[in-house]
């Protein structure tokens, strides 16, 4: 699907895009929930998982911009790039946590995902966070 330009948005960006976010929100609030400290989530590597999550705001935030306001290749060539970091990035914050939360992890995540409201995949998009609306 061609959009704002000869830049060719692939049709799947949006919907990937969305539950990417999606994904992430039930991870980060898993591990809010589960009884770890600070020091016990790899820092580093929780910070890269932020450091995705606001590229994939950035780019849904892109998505709805107006023609010629921003480079589409660029953004487009950018989230690619960091859609594919995000399962190595994941799975090594998965592996540096302690022993004892492995076993909790997924199926806490799986619980809070499926309660995940679609609309907030969109938390912190400006003009598009519904907390805002």
């Amino acid at each position: 699907m061609a959009r704002h330009s000869s830049v060719a948005i692939p049709a799947d960006l949006r919907p990937r895009l969305e539950a990417t976010r999606l994904d992430l929100l039930a991870l980060f609030r898993a591990l809010d929930r589960m009884d770890l400290t600070p020091a016990e989530i790899p820092q580093r590597l929780i910070r890269q998982l932020f450091e995705l999550d606001a590229d994939y705001v950035e780019a849904l935030w892109g998505l709805d911009q107006p023609p010629g306001r921003i480079s589409l290749a660029a953004m487009l060539r950018d989230t690619l790039a960091a859609l594919e970091q995000l399962t190595d990035a994941c799975s090594r914050l998965r592996s540096n946590l302690p022993s004892r939360s492995q076993a909790t992890l997924p199926s806490l995540e799986a619980s809070i995902r499926m309660k995940l409201n679609p609309a907030e995949a969109y938390n912190m998009v400006p003009d598009r966070d519904p907390q805002n609306c």
